[in-house]
């Protein structure tokens, strides 16, 4: 049986495709989204009427065959710049929440993915919608709360969430709430809450140390009133598991965490693409910047430096692949591989970019040169999506079979 990590030619295609807009349309554009710290939605527009924005295209990532088109679209995408990548492809983790999670149906994903992305010409986004106050790491401790409505045939939730990506300006949020407090995660549920819905606003926006082009807000739920049909998988459904919780025996998961667990890997392809883009400018910076009359890459400092990201960045590559094509061919992830690949990725990030600071000396740490603003967008990384602790808990629970705490 043969082996190969050839990347399938139609992938080649979609990657220089993808790779050209990133260098024409988003890393223009960068610096400016940054300071403004504004969704950039001419650049979201451009993406969807260049067929990238679109649920056509994200769909297309998900079935490639491979699935390593997923990991290496967003690299080439972060690779332009995080924060408008963020903005263009934030949509992605409201649409893998329906798409990838086991309790979604296909109606259901056909009926809302597409008033996520809105169309070409009046681009919309989604949101995911988990997180809490009190409940980040810790999702079983989540104080939205859903009630159903027997009279009206209506869930009513109420809470807040926040560090919500496109919280509050989504089109459509899929929210996660508690229905059953009483059982922990298994008591959850996800809601999808449609355009206009009265009761749901924006509470605070944040303002963040890096991807700043990324909208990050608050998402305040006050009766905030739902047919039966817009819980995710259906309300009997919901309830069987429910009863199956109750009775002791296996459900289908937390619904939060295995739409995380999935996702992993495509944040480690992100914060590959900011690690590839600074060890790249820190190549090319060595090369013509000049002390003591030779050029820096020329020194054993700085060219071991180079070595050693350049290193980091090929076996995160290796990791967020394995991770991709394992997810895409229903493999199990037996030794948490999405997690490793998503700790590995997002720690090499924040390595790189720091060393081509360092490189780069007094010029890198000025808003003039870009690995300035990648090092600040590199640390997002290393905490959303579940943070670096909490990737070694589920890496080392899955090895060990043991309550790590």
């Amino acid at each position: 049986m043969s082996f190969s990590l050839e990347v399938p030619e139609e992938v080649k295609d979609l990657r220089d495709w993808v790779h050209e807009f990133a260098e024409r349309k988003i890393r223009p554009a960068a610096a400016e989204w940054d300071e403004r710290e504004e969704t950039p939605w001419p650049i979201i527009q451009e993406a969807a009427q260049a067929s990238i924005y679109t649920p056509e295209f994200f769909a297309q990532m998900a079935f490639e065959e491979s699935g390593l088109l997923t990991p290496i679209v967003y690299e080439e995408m972060f690779w332009g710049d995080a924060g408008i990548s963020l903005a263009i492809m934030g949509t992605g983790l409201a649409a893998a929440a329906l798409s990838t999670n086991a309790i979604a149906t296909a109606p259901e994903q056909l009926a809302w993915l597409g008033p996520m992305f809105g169309t070409p010409s009046e681009p919309q986004v989604g949101a995911f919608c988990s997180s809490e106050p009190e409940a980040g790491s810790d999702v079983s401790a989540m104080k939205t709360r859903a009630r159903y409505d027997e009279a009206a045939k209506e869930w009513v939730l109420n809470g807040t969430k926040t560090w919500a990506t496109n919280g509050g300006i989504a089109n459509v949020h899929i929210v996660m709430a508690s229905v059953h407090p009483d059982l922990g995660s298994r008591g959850q549920a996800m809601f999808i809450v449609p355009p206009s819905t009265r009761g749901l606003s924006q509470g605070q926006k944040f303002k963040k140390h890096g991807i700043r082009a990324s909208h990050t807000a608050e998402v305040v739920l006050d009766d905030v009133r739902l047919p039966a049909n817009l819980i995710v998988g259906g309300k009997d459904a919901f309830d069987q598991r429910v009863a199956r919780a109750r009775e002791g025996r296996r459900t289908s998961g937390q619904a939060a965490m295995a739409t995380f667990e999935r996702t992993r890997p495509t944040v480690g392809a992100m914060a590959l693409g900011v690690a590839r883009a600074a060890y790249e400018y820190a190549l090319d910076y060595s090369k013509v910047r000049k002390q003591f009359g030779r050029p820096i890459g020329d020194f054993q400092g700085t060219a071991f430096k180079l070595a050693d990201m350049k290193m980091r960045i090929e076996a995160s590559r290796l990791l967020v692949w394995n991770a991709a094509w394992m997810a895409r061919n229903n493999k199990p992830f037996t030794c948490a591989e999405g997690s490793m690949a998503k700790l590995h990725a997002s720690e090499t990030a924040v390595y790189v970019t720091d060393e081509a600071i360092q490189i780069l000396g007094g010029n890198g740490y000025t808003r003039d040169y870009p690995v300035e603003r990648m090092h600040r967008d590199a640390k997002i990384f290393t905490i959303f999506e579940g943070t670096s602790e909490i990737q070694r808990l589920v890496m080392a629970r899955t090895l060990t079979g043991l309550p790590i705490r």
